[in-house]
């Protein structure tokens, strides 16, 4: 096991009701059922670099592009629900952390 996935899953499995579950090969973690955040250790597709997906409230995904485009991107199947991309080949963990978190508030906006 990569010490990227032992560090993300440390980060989520430390708030409250989280789960982790297995899809498409890589960890997902979820509060109620509601997905926040997903590994990609090994990449996905075109993006062929370390990276996680994680759910962002309305208008952050935007705002980080326009920062860090080096860090951040609109990832495939959730960018159009404003999930964030973030790249972790050479990851700040303060920041990794934020976005966990904010993901997981996030996710316990959403019905």
């Amino acid at each position: 096991m990569s010490d990227l996935v032992t560090r993300v899953r440390a980060i989520c499995l430390a708030l409250p009701e989280v789960t982790e579950h297995v899809s498409h090969g890589t960890p997902l973690f979820k509060r109620r059922k509601k997905a926040f955040v997903q590994l990609w250790p090994d990449g996905h597709h075109q993006n062929d670099f370390p990276h996680l997906w994680a759910a962002a409230p309305e208008g952050v995904q935007e705002l980080l592009i326009e920062q860090d485009s080096q860090v951040y991107f609109r990832p495939p199947y959730v960018g159009h629900r404003g999930w964030i991309g973030m790249r972790l080949t050479a990851p700040d963990w303060d920041d990794v952390e934020e976005r966990i978190e904010t993901a997981y508030e996030t996710s316990a906006g959403r019905a």
